[in-house]
């Protein structure tokens, strides 16, 4: 079975995200983005969700960590908690 880790910056607008988003583009580092703007109690460890496999994330979340290309930053992905920036660090 496929496994990914996965990190991500939930917040309550698609503005929000896609700004967020270009400052990430622009050079700022993930994590630091993730610790001062996520929603998500994952925030503290810099939005980092650790390792997961398919079905164990919300639907939409799922499909994007499992066809996105590991290292690249995508979104926004709206879900029922929000909006979501994500970046797979890794897939096996």
């Amino acid at each position: 079975m496929a496994r990914a880790e996965a990190r991500h910056i939930l917040v309550d607008s698609e503005e929000q995200c896609l700004a967020l988003k270009k400052e990430i583009e622009a050079g700022a580092d993930f994590a630091a983005v993730a610790r001062e703007n996520s929603l998500c109690p994952s925030s503290r460890n810099g939005g980092d969700l650790g390792e997961f496999g398919p079905g164990q994330m919300v639907p939409e979340f799922d499909k994007a960590v499992f066809s996105s290309d590991v290292g690249v930053v995508i979104g926004p992905i709206k879900t029922q908690f929000g909006y979501h920036l994500l970046e797979v660090t890794k897939r096996v």
